[in-house]
């Protein structure tokens, strides 16, 4: 059984934090911090936000890749058992997606790759940058089954509240799996919980609520918006499994924080040279 406990206040407080569709506003660019004037989001022919479009990371969220960015410290908080599966992805295991293994939810909203979203009445897709998709019924009617098959992304389903797309997701597999790009664990026990928006034409955001009783103490938040790409982008074909020249270099968990502030490893082990093309 998927355990479902929630804090009621957190999450009361959390589901009064969706975005609305803004008529007119003027941000700050992302791209060269200079004031531009964005329209109203576009709708479909149903009269919800279409969500749909090419997004890619801003600036302001950092630190990219963690999904602890908006808490005092940067710290989750970690039961016994969450300290322990921390310790041992940091120690024992290699970064999943180096080794092609889905990312799933919540990894997929705190990378900083971007991605793109389909939608129509019924299903939305989101589509990312490795060639993994997740593909999301819309009907406010379905209810997660009894014992659902543990999945990278879960049993998800979507409702509309409002100008807010609601994805509820629970079922998600316990082995092989980050829950972020600094090797945080997640249980079997996960819930997630998320309201996503678009607030104007160029910006789309999501507020996240994870619970997992099995390794936090306490349900935590995560917020993100990513801007409208450029006309024309879209993501691309991407084979992971193919002339895969990282999983056999690679050290566990993520790699230590460099004096630049990234994350990664200063001395990787050297990369084999590359196979020399046969003329035909």
């Amino acid at each position: 059984m998927i355990r479902k406990e929630c804090a009621a206040a957190i999450l009361a407080g959390f589901l009064s934090a969706g975005l609305g569709a803004a008529q007119d506003v003027t941000r700050l660019s992302e791209v060269d911090n200079k004031a531009v004037k964005s329209g109203p989001a576009p709708r479909t022919a149903d009269g919800h936000p279409d969500l749909s479009g090419y997004w890619r990371g801003t600036r302001d969220t950092v630190p990219v890749g963690n999904i602890a960015k908006d808490l005092p410290g940067l710290k989750l908080p970690l039961t016994p058992a969450g300290e322990a599966a921390l310790k041992h992805n940091l120690t024992a295991t290699i970064d999943p997606e180096s080794l092609c293994i889905l990312g799933g939810i919540p990894r997929h909203n705190a990378s900083g790759l971007p991605f793109e979203v389909l939608q129509n009445g019924k299903k939305v897709a989101f589509l990312y940058g490795y060639s993994y998709y997740r593909l999301v019924p819309i009907d406010a009617a379905l209810k997660h089954t009894e014992d659902p098959d543990p999945t990278f992304f879960g049993e998800e389903i979507g409702h509309w509240e409002g100008d807010v797309l609601v994805i509820d997701s629970v079922g998600f597999k316990d082995e092989q799996v980050w829950i972020d790009e600094n090797a945080n664990p997640h249980s079997d026990a996960l819930h997630v919980v998320e309201r996503w928006s678009r607030p104007d034409a160029d910006h789309i955001h999501v507020d996240t609520l994870i619970n997992d009783p099995k390794f936090y103490t306490k349900p935590f938040t995560y917020s993100r918006t990513w801007i409208a790409g450029k006309p024309g982008e879209t993501v691309h074909e991407f084979s992971c499994s193919e002339n895969n020249v990282d999983r056999s270099h690679l050290g566990p968990g993520p790699g230590p924080i460099r004096k630049d502030g990234t994350r990664g490893y200063d001395n990787p082990a050297p990369l084999p040279p590359p196979v020399p093309r046969t003329s035909k």
